[in-house]
């Protein structure tokens, strides 16, 4: 693989993947700079250790920021790579925030390693608004591995990467390249594997859902078993390790309900490429070479999510609390069911358990987003600035409007 001659990247938001990203950029010769709001707590070099499923370290791997600052003006002019490493609901905010310092005399990338919300109409928007010619938009549908930080702004870690990557690419014609000078450098180049495979187009990973469908179906299996609540916090069970039968039912449901929706547009546009629109099993299947067929078994006996809790916050009773104001929410719900059930919608699709955990959602949020079965589609809870990324908020009102 050649080396590059410091390309600039610069990574937006501090999330894990950006304590993978940097030492894996760095390490293969590229000018790594970071957007944050919190440069002050960010070390100039930054480590990410791989490790075994028993907590062994295998491998670390090093890397140095050249510029960390929370003004766009100091690091995205000169940036080739610009990608989005935060909860999808910041990204559009994100991207409004930087796309004024974006250079306009050359080729841009501009993509995200997490891409399960039509990122592709995220940056239309702004290159519409800013009138930006030269972008080229990438997103991965996954995150490529299982990472976690050890101490923000210092120290990673990664379990290891998938097996397979699934990346869409505007224009397509540009994967080549990308694929060539920044993405195999961020698995294959480092873990031996997780090359990346282009997808024809973004709506295949809008669709094609793991996260958007687990954390919703499994926090509403825990309000409906433990009505959300708990007295002490050792009471709380562990989000994958308890993982019950409820949840995997809700789940295998809610991927139903995509699945209506996924076969419909394949049915609906027979001429368009969509063997990476999968469902939640395929999806699992592919990224990880496995014959994985039971999903509550896949949660309880995975060791690297053992030890996650569900999102909760204590009342002043002393009380726990599911934490209805987590990404679970705002990034799942808002730009995860909902776009879902807007298209189920324009198809006059019967979705009930997406509608019912929307239903769920918004009466905990005290928010007005579905009625019976149908969206609201004028309601503040949908259209405010940045709150859903529903179709119609980028002036996108029909099925054709939102093929890429």
């Amino acid at each position: 693989m050649v080396e590059q001659e410091k390309q600039d990247v610069t990574i937006v938001g501090g999330g894990s993947s950006a304590h993978v990203l940097i030492p894996f950029l760095s390490g293969a010769g590229f000018a790594v700079n970071l957007l944050t709001r919190k440069p002050k707590e960010w070390s100039r070099k930054v480590d990410v250790q791989l490790h075994t499923i028993h907590g062994e370290i295998q491998e670390e791997f090093s890397g140095t920021l050249t510029k960390v600052s929370d003004n766009p003006a100091e690091v995205i002019p000169q940036a080739r790579f610009v990608i989005l490493c935060m909860p999808v609901c910041k990204y559009r905010f994100a991207l409004h925030g930087l796309a004024p310092h974006l250079a306009k005399d050359k080729e841009v990338f501009v993509g995200t390693i997490y891409g399960q919300a039509g990122f592709n109409w995220m940056v239309d928007e702004i290159k519409k608004k800013f009138d930006l010619s030269n972008i080229t938009t990438f997103s991965a549908g996954l995150i490529p591995w299982i990472c976690r930080i050890i101490e923000y702004g210092k120290v990673g870690v990664t379990y290891g990467c998938h097996e397979i990557n699934i990346v869409a690419v505007s224009p397509p014609n540009r994967f080549s390249e990308l694929n060539d000078i920044l993405l195999k450098n961020i698995c294959e180049r480092w873990l031996k594997k997780g090359s990346f495979r282009q997808a024809a187009n973004f709506l295949s990973l809008t669709l094609s859902v793991d996260n958007q469908i687990i954390h919703p179906s499994r926090c509403y299996g825990l309000f409906l078993r433990y009505d959300g609540k708990w007295a002490h916090k050792e009471d709380i069970p562990y989000f994958y390790r308890d993982y019950d039968q409820k949840s995997a039912d809700l789940l295998q449901e809610l991927d139903a309900d995509f699945s209506k929706i996924r076969d419909t547009i394949k049915a609906k546009y027979p001429q368009q490429d969509f063997q990476y629109m999968l469902d939640y099993l395929g999806l699992e299947r592919l990224s990880h070479q496995s014959e994985n067929t039971d999903i509550r078994e896949s949660f309880t006996t995975s060791q690297t999510l053992g030890a996650i809790k569900p999102p909760t916050i204590q009342l002043e009773s002393g009380e726990w609390i599911i934490d209805k104001d987590h990404r679970f929410f705002t990034d799942d719900i808002h730009y995860g069911l909902c776009i879902a059930k807007w298209i189920a919608d324009q198809l006059a699709l019967d979705v009930p358990t997406i509608d019912s955990i929307i239903d769920w959602a918004q009466q905990l949020r005290n928010e007005k987003i579905i009625e019976g079965n149908r969206l609201l589609l004028n309601s503040e809870s949908l259209t405010s600035e940045f709150m859903s990324g529903i179709p119609p908020v980028y002036g996108l009102n029909s099925i054709d409007a939102i093929l890429d």
